[in-house]
């Protein structure tokens, strides 16, 4: 969120009024920025616009002329753009920024020596739930006047006289307190019933840092609603003559142990290309990935009862099965045995077409569905095309994104994480790529809240239309927020009160909450539920429509588009500059093309753009941060000392004697992993004897007694092995969960007498506690 140009265009003042209603920020602000330089400086506003944020209004004025930014129908925008000079500027930004993902960009022009233009800046955003419950607001540190801070130092309280950000705060079930990265007035009461509230910032955050604000509310906040009065200027019926409200779910998700009926579907996506990597050997002195040995861990870690399938693509893609399967011991031998046929492939990388293809399979009835995607190549080409396709089915599924360090598009995989409530993890090695996979894979068999249902009761006459419905699960953690039309007029105009109720599962447990609230709202008129409702009223009728119908829905979405300014699929942003005074005669006529063509007006370049470049060292994790810092270190130790042949020798050799012991270990923790069975179990025979060290004899001559099974017997010590090297092996935990719940399972199985003898057979310590007990 930044105003890009030369450093010396400085931000002078900053005044940011932002209301915020639960989980729904209202943002109105007002930019002065001055060249202070001697020369001209050609200068540009850039402005990042995710999913869940609607910009609506923006202007700026430099002396006596004003640039605006209208919303015109899609295909008369792209006549006008075309009679736009200057738009290359936006096109070299494209490619050549340093920023990814979708921005609004406007070319403000020349800014004269010493003149100083001011940016009007109006949106609406879904603020994101924190694992505290807090709402959470951010506002760039780009955007804040930059602060003297050695100045400030002895005075950190001083009150800065060119930041004025205010904060108003509403909840229905009361404002608790705030947390603020920056020195704030004491939050102020402007209701008896603490239902508002008010804050100020006093000066900017603390250095370079964005503003964080998070907002408590009180008491449990599984429901909460916001209804917003309609327009009375617009006709009833539509959206905007109708009331709206938006209802933020945030179940309650205990920890249960999961039905096997509810497990999800988990979908493995490799990328061809990573198998490239697999070919170099295991003593080569550059680490590689491997992404057989992920594979193979995945797959022995999901549960009994689940769903999944492995798709490998590179300028196709393939997959193992034609349609998902149910987790059983067939289908894993069955899956781990064409790991091996998959082969490289340097060619092109069809993502989209996977991802189509797999989001056009219907959705297993009551199982969430999870993509874990290992990705090594750049896709540039179709970032937008594949960030469209996510959006839309984003309350439908979780990606768990794995790029290499290779990786050029790392910023379009952790968009994709973000958008859909999951994860992404940059990979530099092959053991890295394990761990991290198999953390995600326990992250992602968290319990949640499946058969979700929302129930209303509104006074007679009333009835809702759904505008984004409630999604069919909400993972661990998270929150989901749906919005809905009030139709209708009220029999009783007295009754001003509705309903509405939640229901949902976990595990075997069921689950309903009742919110009452006020269909009487205040209302300040500026309508930010109604432009976050008609955002995504607009998406739907773009993916849902017919050819048939297409025409039709096209007519209405752009005239709804236009009615809030919402930009949406059917309309485009055009950038008007005029002179002040014919500004003021436009304000309250609707768009007219033909008034850019006078003399007093022009166009000039401004687009909704989606950006391709890429900031490597701002992702990379403190583990490769170091050891760089540690090579680099290496290096000029190499420039000073004069006797570093010798260090390098023994480095050497400690690296070639740490190396084949690593591969012997994890030689041995693949062929461990190999012999575990779907259920959690192993069998006692001579390859798993190998693995341990001993030989078969050993192991059947050192059972407890004759009444123990081979099979529980070879489990335990199986599992008190993993347990040994649990430190070495990050990965092993889903491993033991599943061969401690089938020891569970198992009748007249004496686990202690079982526990000593594997500790005295092995040479380990392990504690009761392995059996989690």
């Amino acid at each position: 969120w930044f105003f890009s140009s030369y450093p010396q265009v400085e931000l002078e003042t900053v005044t940011v009024n932002v209301t915020i209603q639960d989980f729904v920020a209202d943002v109105v602000s007002e930019l002065f920025f001055r060249n202070t330089q001697q020369v001209s400086m050609e200068t540009m506003f850039i402005f990042p616009v995710d999913s869940d944020t609607v910009l609506h209004t923006f202007y700026a004025t430099m002396g006596d002329t004003r640039i605006e930014a209208m919303l015109w129908e899609k295909e008369e925008a792209q006549q006008l753009c075309k009679a736009t000079s200057g738009m290359e500027n936006l096109r070299y930004l494209q490619d050549q920024w340093d920023l990814w993902g979708r921005v609004f960009a406007c070319f403000l022009g020349t800014l004269p020596p010493n003149r100083e233009v001011a940016i009007s800046l109006c949106y609406v955003q879904e603020l994101p739930l924190q694992p505290d419950g807090a709402a959470l607001f951010c506002w760039p540190q780009e955007l804040f006047p930059q602060e003297n801070y050695i100045s400030r130092m002895s005075s950190e309280e001083e009150t800065s006289e060119n930041l004025h950000f205010n904060i108003c705060l509403k909840s229905a079930h009361g404002v608790s307190h705030v947390d603020i990265n920056s020195s704030y007035t004491p939050l102020q009461y402007t209701d008896p019933d603490q239902t508002s509230a008010e804050v100020s910032l006093k000066s900017s955050p603390w250095l370079k840092q964005n503003l964080n604000l998070l907002v408590y509310y009180r008491g449990p906040h599984i429901l909460s609603a916001v209804v917003e009065r309609r327009d009375p200027k617009a006709l009833p019926g539509s959206l905007l003559g109708d009331p709206v409200v938006m209802v933020t779910l945030t179940p309650d998700i205990p920890e249960v142990v999961p039905n096997p009926s509810q497990l999800g579907e988990f979908l493995f996506l490799m990328d061809r290309s990573l198998f490239q990597d697999a070919q170099v050997p295991l003593d080569s002195a550059h680490p590689s990935i491997c992404p057989q040995n992920t594979l193979l861990f995945l797959l022995k870690s999901l549960p009994l009862g689940c769903y999944f399938n492995i798709y490998s693509f590179g300028a196709t893609f393939k997959a193992f099965y034609p349609q998902s399967v149910e987790y059983t011991q067939e289908s894993m031998d069955n899956a781990v045995g064409h790991i091996s046929s998959i082969r490289p492939d340097l060619g092109g990388c069809d993502l989209l077409g996977l991802l189509r293809c797999i989001y056009n399979t219907p959705l297993l009835r009551g199982r969430p569905r999870q993509l874990f995607i290992f990705i090594q190549r750049k896709i540039s080409s179709e970032e937008e095309a594949v960030m469209t396709e996510v959006y839309r089915y984003r309350d439908n599924h979780r990606c768990f994104s794995f790029p290499t360090n290779r990786c050029d598009s790392f910023n379009l995989f952790q968009a994709m994480a973000l958008e859909t409530k999951g994860e992404c993890v940059c990979i530099h090695s092959r053991m890295e790529m394990t761990s991290e996979a198999v953390k995600c894979l326990q992250r992602a068999l968290q319990p949640m809240a499946t058969g979700i249902s929302l129930h209303w009761d509104l006074p007679s006459g009333l009835e809702v239309s759904m505008i984004r419905k409630a999604p069919e699960i909400i993972f661990q953690g998270h929150q989901s927020s749906i919005y809905a039309q009030i139709r209708g007029p009220a029999q009783d105009a007295e009754v001003d009160e509705g309903a509405v109720t939640l229901q949902y599962h976990v595990g075997s447990q069921s689950f309903d909450y009742t919110l009452r609230f006020s269909l009487s709202p205040s209302s300040d008129g500026r309508l930010p539920v109604h432009h976050m409702a008609m955002m995504h009223l607009l998406w739907k009728l773009a993916w849902e429509g017919t050819s048939r119908a297409k025409k039709d829905i096209q007519h209405n979405a752009v005239n709804s588009s236009l009615s809030l300014g919402v930009p949406s699929p059917f309309t485009s942003v055009v950038a008007v500059r005029m002179k002040q005074r014919d500004a003021r005669q436009q304000d309250s006529l609707p768009p007219d093309s033909s008034m850019l063509f006078s003399q007093s007006c022009n166009l000039i370049p401004c687009q909704l753009l989606w950006l391709h470049g890429f900031k490597p060292g701002q992702f990379m994790s403190t583990k490769f941060w170091m050891v760089q810092k540690c090579q680099f270190f290496l290096e000029m130790l190499s420039h000073k000392a004069p006797d570093t042949e010798a260090l390098t020798q023994i480095s050497a050799s400690c690296k070639v004697q740490n190396l084949a012991g690593s591969q012997k270990r994890e030689q041995f923790q693949r062929v461990m992993v190999a012999l575990q069975k779907a259920n959690g179990s192993w069998a006692l025979t001579t390859a798993l004897a190998s693995a341990l060290g001993l030989s078969k004899a050993d192991v059947e001559g050192q059972k407890p007694n004759e009444d123990v099974q081979p099979a529980a017997w070879a489990t335990v010590l199986a599992l008190v092995w993993l347990h040994q090297y649990k430190w070495k092996v990050s990965w092993s935990e889903l491993l033991e969960a599943k061969a401690c719940r089938w020891l569970q399972d198992q009748a007249e199985v004496q686990l202690d007498e079982c526990l000593q003898a594997a500790n005295s057979l092995l040479g380990c310590f392990a504690e009761p506690t392995v059996f989690r007990i």
